[in-house]
Order: C-alpha cells, then sequence, then structure tokens
C-alpha cells in the first residue's frame, strides 16, 4: 500500500500504486521468503521506527548504481552509509543486499507518468472490479476461510466483507501477488523514479527501501529473494515495506508473520491497518442519506478526511434522511465525496464516514475506497442471503 496522490488514474495507476499487483499481466509466483518475527502472540509487530536517511536523490532513467570494481557508486555510497549510522545495521549487509540488486526498466515504465490525459471514470473503474470472476472468487475465499475471517473480523470491530473485499481488489485472493524483485523495484524507484519534476516521489521509495533492509537486519523478510508488485508490495493484502513492519500481524501465533499463506495474519494484518488508521467499528462506511447535487457540490473538498459536521451540512440542504441519524453518527466527523465522471462532465455524491477515508489510507483513491465498500457490501449480500 503506497500512498499516493488522489485519483491518479492511468491504466488504473492508483490501484497499482497501492501495492496491487491486478493489472499485472505477469503469473502469480510463489515467494521463496517468509516474513518472521520473534514474537508468538495474536498481536501486531512492534511499530519500529526507522530512520530513514536524507541524502540520495532520484534522477530519471540513472542506471550507474555501481562502479567498475562493483561497489556502491558515490551517492548510493553515501545513502548506504548514512543508513547503517543511524539504524545499527552493518554496513556490509546493506552494500551486499543492494549489490543484489539491478535497474529495473519495466517497474520504471510502469511508474512514469502517463502523456496523455485520462479521463477519471467511477463506472469504469469500479466495473473492472467489480465483476464477475472476482465476484465469486470472493464468495469462495470467504466460504472457504469464514472460521478464520470471522472472528478476526469480530475481534477487530471490522465487518467481515471489507477484509474480503480488500484482498479481492488487491489481488483477487492471492492470484497476482506480483513477481518483481522488491528490492530491484524500490531501488530504482528510490533512486531512479521516472518523473523528476517529483523528487518527493524518490525520497518515499528510498524510505521504504530503508524499511526493506531494516526488516532482513530484524530477521522478519529475506530482502534478497521477496516478490511483489512493481512498486514494490507484497502479499495477499500487497503491504509495503513500512507497512509490513508497523501494521502487520501475527494472528496464528506461529512466531512470524506470513502475507502469503496465512489467511490469519493476511486478515488481522489487514484490520490492522485499518483501525490504526481510524476505522471507528460504530459506523457504517456511508451514510445512507438522498445527497442534494446543486448544495452538496460545495461541501466536496476533495480531502482524505472527514471535516464536516451533521450539522454543517444540515444547514447547507445539502442532504436528507429518511428517518434521524443514530446519535453516534450524527457526532462523527463527515465528508461529502464525489466520484466523477469526467467525460459526461457528471459526479456521483456520498456521505461518507471516518471508515471510508480510513480505507483510503490503503489507497489515497475515492474511486478505491468506493469499490472496497460497494464489493464488500455485494459480497455480504450473497454470502448471508
Amino acid at each position: 500500500m503506497l500512498k499516493n496522490m488522489r485519483f491518479i488514474h492511468a491504466g488504473f495507476y492508483s490501484l497499482l500504486l497501492a501495492g496491487c499487483a491486478t493489472s499485472n499481466s505477469h503469473p502469480p509466483t510463489t515467494p521463496t521468503s517468509s516474513i518472521h518475527t520473534t514474537t508468538t502472540q495474536s498481536a501486531p509487530a512492534p511499530k519500529a521506527e526507522v530512520v530513514h536517511p536524507k541524502s540520495g536523490n532520484s534522477i530519471q532513467g540513472r542506471q550507474d548504481y555501481f562502479q567498475a570494481d562493483g561497489s556502491l557508486s558515490p551517492y548510493l555510497h553515501s545513502w548506504a552509509q548514512e543508513l547503517a549510522l543511524k539504524n545499527q545495521i552493518p554496513f556490509e549487509l546493506i552494500q551486499s543486499i543492494l549489490q543484489s540488486a539491478s535497474y529495473n526498466a519495466q517497474a520504471a515504465r510502469l511508474m512514469a507518468p502517463n502523456k496523455g490525459q485520462i479521463k477519471r471514470s467511477w463506472s469504469t473503474y469500479k466495473n473492472r472490479f467489480i465483476e464477475p470472476i472476482r465476484i465469486q472468487a470472493g464468495l469462495d475465499f470467504w466460504q472457504k476461510h469464514a472460521s478464520v475471517i470471522n472472528p478476526i473480523a469480530d475481534r477487530y470491530g471490522i465487518p467481515p466483507e471489507i477484509i474480503v473485499s480488500i484482498i479481492g481488489v488487491e489481488t483477487i485472493y492471492g492470484r497476482y501477488t506480483g513477481d518483481f524483485r522488491v528490492v530491484d523495484a524500490l531501488l530504482t524507484l528510490g533512486f531512479s523514479y521516472p518523473d523528476n519534476s517529483r523528487p518527493e516521489r524518490g525520497q518515499l521509495f528510498r524510505d521504504q527501501l530503508a524499511d526493506l533492509i531494516v526488516l532482513h537486519h530484524q530477521g522478519k523478510i529475506n530482502a534478497y529473494d521477496a516478490t511483489g508488485s512493481f512498486a514494490g508490495a507484497m502479499g495477499l493484502p500487497q503491504f509495503m515495506p513500512g507497512s509490513l513492519m508497523r501494521y502487520a500481524v501475527d494472528a496464528d501465533g506461529d512466531g512470524k508473520i506470513d502475507l502469503y499463506h496465512s489467511i490469519a495474519d493476511v486478515s488481522a494484518s489487514v484490520a490492522n491497518f485499518l483501525i490504526e488508521h481510524g476505522w471507528k467499528p460504530e459506523l457504517p462506511v456511508f451514510i445512507p442519506a438522498t445527497i442534494h447535487e446543486k448544495q452538496a457540490k460545495s461541501l466536496v473538498d476533495g480531502g482524505l478526511a472527514p471535516t464536516l459536521t451533521w450539522q454543517q451540512i444540515q444547514n447547507a440542504q445539502a442532504v436528507s434522511v429518511s428517518k434521524p441519524l443514530p446519535k453516534t453518527w450524527q457526532h462523527t466527523p463527515l465528508g461529502i465525496i464525489n466520484l466523477v465522471e469526467e467525460s459526461k462532465g457528471t459526479a456521483e455524491y456520498r456521505l461518507a464516514t471516518q471508515n471510508f477515508f480510513a480505507i483510503t489510507a490503503y489507497n489515497r483513491s475515492y474511486f478505491y475506497a468506493a469499490t472496497v465498500a460497494d464489493f464488500a457490501q455485494l459480497l455480504a449480500q450473497r454470502f448471508y442471503k
């Protein structure tokens, strides 16, 4: 899950940046590494704080990571040295991991900005993910693993259909977890990001590369052979290294976190991520309401946090409801979101709670979060019928 600008949508780019490998034509691979922790309890891994290097930069197309004798180029050496000093990691280990990596042209190409302007389409985006194959796969997955998923969902206060929906949208239940070497992807995007106008993007990927190396040093993942999406996201839930470090959970108590094979670890990690990003068990994702478009439009701020009160929305006459809202709903921050059809100049408006915005932490896109919510609702309707 890599945080991206809201609504970037080139070739479903926003979903790919979340780590989703579903648009990747490569077949799924069986990872050769597992993610190990020392804990044996069903609890989140401790939130490690990595001191990310300030040195280093990104230059589009750069491939001179190594000198003629195989040693690190000066800029990469400086970055590795700073990572080693600030996190008490042997420099030789960092150097070895980096020397095992190489420039990945495909990762750079897939991350490159689209040359043309693609009009955003809510219906096109949603229909790509809420379709017969994924729906049936979701029902099969939930039925097969209900005895694991449902108790975890209850424990965290997350509807099980939300957990099932996210796993389905991300990887179609493990069918497409990506076969890029994560270290290659992160080195490429961290030091050779394909857009020199976005230096902050290179910094983001360098930080993820640092997290990957720290995880390796801690014995939680093998950085030499970990595979994932072209953006470096791993496993069924497509966690970036930083998210894996901070939110992944050993739910089955076997002493390791396995986001490829353990449905308990996968489910609990997704649930824990949402809770840590503000999910409120007492709230729905959307509040049932009739939206009055003319009045509602002015309340859409495009942000990724709810900023409106129920009183403000009522005063603006932006929505109407068939019956009074529960008091907990009335006293929670809300947001009006728009799901646009740019080619038609139209949009669908919805009244969203904090839980909608918690899902956007997984992928900073209204389209993504609304798709997860709608897919979850459909799965629940069919699962419980």
